[in-house]
């Protein structure tokens, strides 16, 4: 019996919803503690000694951090499994977050920022693994395109948070509330079982039957397992979907943080005030979970190919509006549509990246596609930063985010792969 059939058959529905839940906390930590900067950065800017040098590198920092941890996290946990990566990524996480509230200056803020990052980008692509070696082939998109919409529960709680408290209490405390946040779930991170995938890599039939409390009479069948080193995920049958599925991380990355981390800015070149950038910025935040559960619904109702290419091209049109509108309705319309199309389009590479690749380099795959997401992540603030300053004006930002997710719209189509309901060993 292949292993995916053993987790499907043993696995209940509920076991799987409550990790489903855990997991999502994780990734509302990781949304809250990466998008808490576009609220909070005017008022650091402000507030922390430094240069405009150093207050680019302060929205930056925290995605130089998340390249580093989403390039070592793979390996390390096809190594020493998820659940103690995963538990090691969230107290540094957790910890690096509560340490930026008490930066005094603009440096250190960015070295804080980097220690984050370390934890977030790590935890991305472990959780996203673990999740997936627990979850049925019928469910598994879904479930993973869900655990992404958790990404727009974290931003909505932390823009709430800091919204309603910024004035009052400082931005410091929008990163003391995310340290708070994370202690419960280290906490319940200690319990947490090992995948079932990994365990039996690892440890055989008696170990699986351990984490399924079950005995299994079939024999389990799985690949064998061999030491994957980083071109493997270029070898025969891999080398497109692995280029494919890289554009993809690094356009939708792009196009995210290019726009969300200078989101007030944005909104204030298109002649709004300060306090209205920023609730337009919350708005944004808070209809991101549209896209999600958009995603989440198509994800398994057309496929996974299908469904990316879809919300690239929609990604494409809402940034050109976004660069064409001038008047305060149009401009609420256009936040809404990019939103949605960015979002939904996170949520399919997310589902659909550990989908392409077998068990045995599924952790490599996420993490070097992590990589590229992070490695645009790093770009795109300055890249924006820079074309605004020059032109005072968005347009020819957006007109390039939208080149971009036309190409990665014509690549998906052209060399995706469908994987939906696939048994992935």
């Amino acid at each position: 019996m292949n292993i995916d059939e053993v987790i499907q058959r043993n696995i209940s529905s509920g076991r799987r919803l409550k990790l489903l839940a855990l997991t999502s906390l994780e990734w509302m930590l990781v949304a809250g503690g990466v998008m808490v900067t576009s609220l909070t950065l005017p008022s650091i800017i402000e507030g922390l000694s430094g240069t405009v040098g150093d207050s680019t590198t302060m929205a930056s920092s925290v995605f130089i951090g998340m390249l580093v941890g989403a390039l070592v996290s793979g390996a390390i946990s096809d190594r020493f499994g998820r659940k103690w990566t995963n538990l090691c990524l969230l107290i540094l996480a957790a910890a690096g977050t509560g340490l930026t509230g008490f930066a005094p200056s603009m440096r250190l803020f960015s070295v804080f920022r980097f220690l984050s990052g370390l934890g977030y980008g790590g935890l991305l692509p472990v959780v996203n693994a673990y999740l997936t070696e627990f979850s049925s082939i019928k469910i598994r998109g879904l479930y993973l395109t869900l655990l992404e919409s958790s990404w727009a529960l974290g931003s909505i709680m932390v823009g709430a948070f800091t919204m309603l408290t910024l004035d009052s209490l400082g931005w410091q405390w929008s990163y003391y509330f995310l340290f708070i946040f994370g202690i419960p779930l280290i906490m319940i991170g200690l319990f947490l079982p090992e995948s079932p995938k990994f365990e039996f890599m690892k440890k055989g039939k008696k170990a699986l039957e351990k984490i399924l409390k079950t005995s299994i009479k079939e024999e389990v069948e799985m690949h064998e397992r061999e030491k994957q080193p980083l071109l493997s995920i270029f070898k025969k049958g891999l080398a497109r979907r692995t280029l494919m599925i890289w554009f993809s991380w690094f356009t939708v990355s792009f196009v995210y943080y290019g726009i969300y981390t200078w989101a007030p800015k944005i909104f204030a070149s298109k002649g709004l005030t300060p306090v209205s950038s920023l609730w337009y910025t919350f708005f944004m935040l808070i209809m991101q979970l549209p896209g999600y559960l958009t995603a989440a619904f198509l994800i398994e109702k057309i496929g996974r190919k299908t469904t990316l290419t879809f919300f690239f091209v929609a990604t494409a049109i809402s940034a050109l509006i976004m660069g064409l509108v001038t008047s305060s309705g149009f401009l609420i319309f256009a936040s809404i549509l990019i939103s949605m199309s960015v979002l939904g389009t996170w949520g399919m590479v997310y589902a659909y990246t550990p989908e392409l690749y077998p068990t045995e380099m599924r952790g490599l795959g996420n993490g070097t596609s992590g990589v590229m997401a992070r490695t645009a992540g790093i770009i795109a603030p300055y890249f924006t930063n820079f074309f605004m300053g020059r032109t005072g004006s968005v347009i020819y930002v957006m007109i390039f985010m939208s080149v971009m997710s036309v190409l990665a719209a014509i690549i998906v189509a052209l060399f995706g792969v469908e994987t939906k309901e696939k048994i992935i060993e």
